[in-house]
């Protein structure tokens, strides 16, 4: 085993590694012991293109291919000769050893991503769902946000957001939306990116009530990126450090723009200097969870879904539920999936736009639960392009849900993968 030093931080490899800062057992040991905040970095030669980071949740994931889909689930791959100390092992099991792709352009902006504290956060879009989920924020977000600034392209809407939320107020002195509530800002261009978390909600060309679509969401993905295009090179041209949400339609397809975008020269040719794929997230399953989870309790053989049920792959076509982990059903799974996709048609029906719930569950709740460091559903990268999937960020970096997929939800969600691999985004 090598040890090295990066940043300060602790390392060690498998491999001898040149050009770091060499350091002993005993001294990375030492400096984990004194912090118990910090990650012990596992350093691989990987792919330049590949993912940054990934927190080891267990001692297999040392030997695997972290670019692969097959991450996702455990108990399929076999383990490599080579012997783990067992000090090292036991802050696996503490969730404190995090893979580190050392090929990786700007791979050090790792150790600079926002953690704990109050985040602040930058919202542009304050259209139906842009707004409902600001209330969201502002309501729920005082324990984890400091401010929130708005911004909108319509000066008054972004003034009528910072007014009218800055109103709200309990005459009970101990309620908790006086205590520590986020400010309502309104923001200037060259502001946009003075945040830790950028959360993406303007959208164009909405399919009004009546218009018949079926697959609202894709249509929209050529305008949405163009927008989407002029915040990325801004993330670029600042060295932009934080998190980059997305919560317009398609999610994953301008999680892989926002991506590419960020990684492209003036010229059109990558070179990795933009955002890590760490850093860009998608806002968009949360809602189709609860969805399922609206459906399933409609139906008693589905009675487990809520302790057991998963949500992967898409915010829309693409999207694969599954009604029981641990006893799977493939015929159930698919009616949920096929009733979660349709949801928001039947609220068209009714004669609404279907915003609330998105608003909230992916946008407001999940973003929340983000920052907080909880399990959340949201879209990551994973081999290429982004795939919801189950997750949360620790103190050693992204950590994957990973469990016994049986073969055919395996499938489903595979499906779901190489159909956003093969999307051209640019």
């Amino acid at each position: 085993m090598h040890y090295y030093k990066i940043n300060g931080q602790p390392c060690f490899s498998i491999e001898e590694i040149d050009n770091f800062e060499a350091a002993s057992e005993k001294e990375c040991k030492s400096i984990m012991e004194k912090d118990n905040g910090l990650s012990l970095n596992y350093l691989r030669v990987a792919s330049e293109r590949g993912r940054t980071s990934l927190a080891v949740s267990d001692v297999d994931v040392l030997f695997e291919n972290v670019d692969n889909l097959e991450i996702i689930r455990s108990g399929k791959q076999s383990r490599e000769n080579a012997v783990i100390p067992e000090w090292i092992t036991t802050y696996i099991k503490q969730g404190r050893v995090r893979y580190l792709n050392i090929m990786r352009p700007n791979f050090r902006r790792i150790f600079s991503l926002p953690r704990g504290d109050r985040w602040r956060i930058n919202i542009v879009g304050l259209g139906d769902v842009g707004t409902n989920l600001l209330i969201g924020l502002k309501l729920l977000g005082g324990e984890y946000i400091s401010e929130i600034g708005v911004y909108s392209v319509k000066e008054n809407v972004m003034k009528r957001c910072e007014m009218e939320l800055n109103q709200i107020f309990s005459i009970d002195e101990d309620s908790i939306l006086n205590s520590e509530r986020p400010r309502i800002k309104t923001l200037k261009k060259e502001q946009l990116m003075d945040c830790d978390m950028f959360i993406f909600c303007a959208s164009s060309k909405v399919p009004e009530i009546g218009a018949r679509v079926e697959d609202v969401r894709s249509i929209q993905y050529e305008s949405n990126r163009e927008i989407l295009t002029k915040y990325v090179r801004k993330t670029r041209e600042s060295g932009f450090e934080g998190i980059f949400a997305i919560v317009s339609d398609p999610v994953e397809m301008l999680c892989k723009a926002a991506y590419e975008i960020s990684n492209t020269d003036a010229k059109g040719n990558w070179d990795g200097k933009g955002l890590l794929p760490e850093q860009i997230q998608g806002f968009g399953l949360g809602v189709m969870y609860a969805r399922a989870l609206y459906y399933a309790n409609r139906d008693s053989n589905a009675e487990n879904f809520k302790t057991n049920g998963r949500a992967y792959g898409m915010h829309g076509n693409g999207l694969v539920i599954c009604n029981d982990i641990y006893n799977y059903d493939d015929e159930l799974s698919i009616q949920l999936t096929d009733k979660t996709i349709h949801a928001n048609l039947m609220v068209r029906e009714l004669g609404f736009k279907p915003y609330i719930a998105p608003a909230l569950s992916s946008g407001a709740i999940s973003i929340l639960e983000r920052i907080a460091g909880k399990y959340n559903y949201s879209s990551i990268f994973i081999d290429g392009t982004y795939l919801g999937i189950k997750n949360r960020f620790t103190c050693a970096g992204l950590d994957i849900e990973r469990l016994p997929l049986p073969d055919p939800l395996f499938k489903r969600i595979e499906k779901t993968h190489q159909y956003l691999k093969a999307q051209s985004v640019l």
